[in-house]
């Protein structure tokens, strides 16, 4: 079978399946006079949910992931966001459903909603509903730990996989005392829990595969190919002995990885590279400084905004970038601003459009939304009292919102001005994600601070292909010589002014793409943490003057770019 690989590496081991609560529940109508009732069983089964999901952060082991606290408050919030539960409560009193036919339709309704936004990561935090669907349904079934396995008493020496729908932040919390080799689910993708909290624990996992929790069985022997996203279901032994092989190797090139931790990223003709790190979770900063980040190359902030029945005050977001620029102690932290808008909604924030992808997003929502664009930048510029904050602006077009973005940003000075709060000053770039800004770059090139690649929307606009859509993704193409004109003329415009160009999408962390970036004369790559030290390896077998000269030559030509000539 094979699935999505989010975390590379190999694994061998017995399979433990776990089951799924909302996949069978009773649906019947009740009735009027059974109304009142229903909807308390409800609202007692959420509040109980609740807190157990409450203790669970307060009672963290000192080892758990960084990012499990976050996550499990995550899922605490949606108990209480209205769209859940006044919707599902209004379900019960209007067509007379029972709790559990109630909630799981108002799940699908959510999920549904999710599903069709355009951004990869909001996309995926429909995963976030089912997962506290299931976790009140399992109350309401009067069995909270339905949908976990019995652990084995003995347990293999490779160590347990575990095949799932999906696992929620919480049962992953509870599976944590077993030793695990690898994660599968049916659902996910790159920024799902799974694959945030598998790249914490440094554990191979492979999402998004569909159906394996259906054909896997308990004690099955699996082998799990976290780099190619396969996965082997009771191979034979000559199989099984190649994987171990392949294992084993894999193993040891990473203990050769990490004696480059400390190392300078500099190529064999002296060029030293900057690496930074992506981060979705102001906890990951500190992944970032283990793995030795150069700074922060992209803080996606709306993290803090969703799947939560109110905004996040100025006050909230302040704590978690100084939190961030603290833990960088000095490093650059490159905090994008709220990217949301169109199909990505807050809650009681509706809005339509025919082509969210082109809608009232990012920036345009921002500075439509001035109150909540404010309370952004002030934090923003409190947080650059500690440290060396740039803010990152997505999805510009046109240099009246550069403009716009800065009045917005002399305002908020004014007002912690009028407030004697203190705060520093920030450097302003843009994402360079649209053709049309890196077509007509020189005019945003001279005036911003700083210029930051986003490969993955620039694609998509570029060859007008929707990365989500599986019937046209293989045409899909980073490689494809418009896109690749567009990104060298970003850096390019940035050498002539002075200004520093960084790649923050998925390029940036794809090794097998480093001596190309580097041929087009990339200097800064924003990436993954765990993707650092690929990167650095690269870099450092690398002649950057060389490279320049084969990718401009076949540049000029239009031509495709063969990698293997550049190794």
């Amino acid at each position: 079978m094979r699935g999505q690989g989010v975390v590379k590496g190999y694994a061998i081991g017995r399979a433990v399946v776990m089951g799924a609560a909302a996949l069978e529940v009773a649906h019947y109508r009740i009735q009027t006079d059974d109304v009142a009732g229903e909807c308390q069983r409800l609202r007692e089964a959420m509040a109980s949910a609740r807190d157990e999901l409450q203790c669970m952060v307060a009672s963290l082991p000192s080892d758990a992931p960084r990012e499990m606290a976050a996550l499990l408050t995550v899922h605490s919030m949606l108990l209480d966001d209205p769209m859940l539960a006044q919707q599902t409560v209004s379900l019960i009193t209007e067509r007379l459903y029972n709790a559990e036919w109630a909630l799981t339709t108002q799940g699908q309704i959510l999920a549904e909603q999710f599903d069709s936004m355009e951004d990869d990561y909001l996309r995926e935090r429909g995963a976030d509903i089912r997962q506290v669907i299931e976790r009140i349904l399992r109350v309401l079934a009067g069995d909270e730990s339905a949908a976990l396995p019995d652990m084995p008493a003995v347990q293999d020496e490779e160590g347990l996989i575990v095949v799932a729908r999906d696992i929620s932040p919480a049962d992953m919390l509870r599976l944590r005392g077993a030793h695990f080799g690898a994660f599968l689910t049916d659902l996910g993708g790159p920024t799902s829990h799974t694959a945030i909290v598998a790249r914490s624990m440094n554990v191979p996992a492979v999402v998004g595969m569909n159906n394996v929790r259906g054909l896997v069985r308990d004690g099955d022997l699996l082998v799990v190919d976290g780099m190619t996203g396969a996965v082997l279901i009771n191979p034979p032994d000559f199989i099984l002995q190649e994987y171990q092989r392949r294992r084993a190797a894999y193993e040891d090139d990473r203990a050769e990885l990490g004696l480059l931790r400390d190392a300078e990223a500099v190529t064999l003709d002296g060029v030293v590279i900057t690496l930074e790190a992506n981060i979705e979770l102001p906890e990951e900063a500190e992944i970032a400084v283990r793995e030795g980040a150069d700074g922060i190359g992209l803080f996606r902030s709306e993290f803090l905004f969703m799947g939560r029945s109110h905004l996040p005050t100025e006050d909230e977001q302040y704590a978690a970038y100084a939190h961030v620029v603290k833990t960088m102690n000095g490093r650059p932290v490159t905090i994008r601003t709220l990217d949301i808008g169109a199909d990505k909604t807050l809650v009681g924030d509706v809005t339509v459009a025919a082509n969210p992808a082109l809608g009232l997003r990012a920036i345009r929502y921002c500075l439509a939304h001035p109150e909540i664009f404010g309370a952004q930048l002030r934090a923003l510029l409190r947080a650059a009292h500690h440290g060396r904050v740039r803010v990152l602006i997505p999805m510009i077009s046109h240099m009246h919102e550069v403009h716009a973005v800065r009045q917005a940003l002399a305002a908020a000075e004014r007002e912690l001005d009028v407030r004697g709060l203190p705060y520093g000053r920030v450097e302003l770039g843009a994402m360079v994600e649209i053709p049309a800004i890196a077509i007509a770059i020189e005019p945003f090139a001279r005036e911003l601070d700083f210029l930051s690649i986003g490969t993955n929307d620039l694609i998509q606009y570029t060859l007008a292909i929707d990365r989500g859509d599986s019937e046209v993704s293989d045409l899909y193409d980073p490689m494809h010589p418009a896109v690749l004109r567009l990104i060298s003329g970003t850096i390019n415009a940035g050498e002539r002014f002075g200004k520093p160009v960084s790649i923050c999408g998925e390029m940036g962390g794809d090794a097998q793409v480093t001596r190309m970036l580097l041929g087009l004369g990339l200097k800064c790559f924003s990436m993954h943490p765990q993707q650092l030290l690929d990167v650095k390896r690269e870099i450092r077998q690398a002649h950057s003057n060389a490279l320049r000269v084969k990718v401009a030559s076949a540049l000029n030509r239009a031509e495709r770019i063969d990698l293997q000539t550049l190794i």
